[in-house]
């Protein structure tokens, strides 16, 4: 309690009784000059954020609780929000859990966080806490990818959750992105569902290391029959080997989640966690972080926190990034914007110097969240990068077999394009011939909706629907498209032209009710047709 000039000090409501101030004692009202004491350490003690508050209040304190003020001041600004301070003292890594839905990533997700709570490596997530959506509570399954961190005696991790419904393949494009390592997380009773073979599928594509996989083998408690269990691994690894991963040597681990969560069978709960952190432990490799070039932030989520500004999250690729430098947001058709970086954050810890691999929230400062958006790439100001909607690229058309389309990719087909953290409707012409069939390679040129963010060898998946037809590597950026390129009805009249040339459709049934006349019905000396229908029967 402060003192106003008051002779003797009352301590009733912790004020100093100076009825010229304002004291009542039977209304219970405190004089201005305590009030305004308590709001001052208050704010002081919360956060900076009400400093505009703290100024007004200090006009009317005297100027012994000023100076005093002014010391609690200087420490919060010292320490944006009081918040810890990130401490890089173990190596970091980038993993997560991906898998068919239901399997249990999320189960598993929440185990490790709660067996390495009782050792002081994480706090503990509940499953609700981790799939906190309305919609991922009413349907009981993860929608959105979500992150969190925990830390074993040798690294540091951010560990992301991935959607495994095939509806939110989206999602998890974006969550793999960001992985260095995998846990593909199988269930003992159900072995390899369509997902499971899309995720490998993907997470080849993202570029996660080859040694970087781990199996968990989830729901062993349900299948006590060790041969059952044999033979899912098997199949497994023969998974693993038809993706280009070596299947023998990636490591299985079997347990249940459900049992580690609930401090049930030790064996195959608790110290089956413990043998996965092992593997991420000692298997896992960190791969090379390009400090030496300037930084690239791919922007996954943007969120508006009231009295600070926009903040944007996702992983720092490459590069180093600080407080107060200058960036731009490129992309998305948002070039030319700048702003300055005002504060770093990892897992809810200020960050004096992020590095690559880093899992960021970065406050830009003078920026409106409509201006970025997902899929936007943060890079230095004076940058040399220009965004394009235009670029060669080698596409591989995924067979059946692999979880791809039954047909051969046309020419001006249209479908949608994911890399890094953006997706986009792009258009694909063919150089050098009228198709690719399932499981060949292609030269094609992209045609995009946006101006992306793209480099040569940057990685892409084009998928059709809910299906994953293809993935390749951009090779040369092209310049932008002009105003008649970008005109929407010369897709369709390039269309139009192609089916007259071919002499039907190649584009579908929902193509050929849009584009009429009827080009379905393929003539018999056509052998462009004729491939067309073998690969389709294929």
């Amino acid at each position: 309690v402060g003192h106003c000039g008051a002779e003797r000090m009352r301590r009733t409501n912790g004020c100093c009784g100076n009825k010229r101030n304002g004291y009542n004692e039977e209304r219970g009202r405190t004089c201005i000059c305590c009030r305004n004491k308590m709001l001052i350490y208050a704010v002081c003690n919360r956060s900076v954020q009400a400093s505009s508050r703290l100024v007004g209040a200090l006009a009317r304190c005297e100027n012994q609780l000023k100076r005093v003020v002014q010391m609690q001041h200087a420490r919060c600004l010292a320490v944006p929000g009081g918040k810890e301070v990130f401490k890089r003292s173990k190596p970091h890594l980038n993993v997560g859990t991906i898998g068919h839905v239901d399997h249990g990533k999320t189960t598993l997700t929440s185990a490790i966080t709660k067996v390495l709570a009782a050792r002081k490596g994480a706090k503990f997530r509940k499953y609700e806490d981790i799939d906190n959506a309305p919609e991922e509570k009413a349907r009981g399954i993860t929608i959105n990818a979500f992150h969190l961190e925990y830390e074993t005696e040798k690294r540091h991790y951010a560990h992301i959750d991935c959607p495994g419904h095939a509806d939110y393949i989206k999602n998890m494009i974006t969550g793999a992105a960001q992985m260095e390592g995998a846990i593909l997380v199988v269930a003992a009773t159900d072995g390899a569902m369509p997902q499971t073979r899309e995720h490998l599928l993907l997470a080849r594509q993202v570029g996660i290391p080859l040694k970087n996989v781990a199996v968990y083998m989830n729901k062993v408690d349900e299948v006590p029959d060790k041969e059952t269990q044999e033979l899912v691994e098997m199949e497994i690894r023969e998974l693993l080997h038809e993706f280009g991963y070596p299947g023998n040597d990636l490591p299985v681990v079997f347990g249940s989640a459900l049992c580690a969560l609930e401090g049930k069978n030790a064996e195959i709960g608790e110290q089956s966690v413990l043998k996965l952190l092992d593997v991420l432990d000692n298997v896992f490799e960190i791969p090379e972080r390009n400090t030496n070039t300037e930084p690239m932030f791919a922007v996954e989520h943007i969120y508006t926190i009231q009295g600070r500004g926009t903040v944007v999250t996702g992983k720092l690729e490459r590069g180093t990034l600080k407080r107060n430098d200058k960036v731009e947001i490129v992309g998305c058709d948002r070039d030319g914007v700048s702003t300055v970086i005002s504060g770093l954050e990892s897992f809810k810890k200020t960050v004096d110097i992020a590095e690559p691999g880093d899992q960021l929230g970065i406050l830009l400062r003078g920026i409106d969240s409509k201006t970025v958006k997902r899929g936007c790439v943060l890079v230095p100001q004076g940058h040399k990068h220009i965004a394009t909607d235009k670029a060669d690229a080698q596409l591989y058309v995924l067979k059946p077999e692999e979880g791809g389309g039954k047909t051969p990719i046309a020419n001006y087909f249209t479908e949608h394009v994911f890399s890094l953290t953006w997706d986009c409707g792009a258009m694909l012409k063919i150089k050098g011939k009228d198709f690719i069939m399932p499981g060949e390679v292609g030269e094609v040129e992209l045609s995009l909706n946006s101006k992306m963010f793209i480099e040569p060898q940057q990685r892409f998946t084009v998928r059709k629907g809910t299906t994953t037809i293809g993935t390749g590597v951009f090779t040369t950026l092209l310049p932008p498209r002009t105003d008649a390129e970008r005109d929407p009805k010369l897709k369709k009249r390039l269309m139009k032209a192609e089916m007259e040339r071919l002499g039907f459709n190649p584009y579908g049934e929902m193509f050929e009710k849009r584009l009429k006349p009827d080009y379905s019905k393929s003539p018999k000396n056509n052998p462009a047709a004729k491939s067309f229908e073998v690969g389709k029967t294929k």
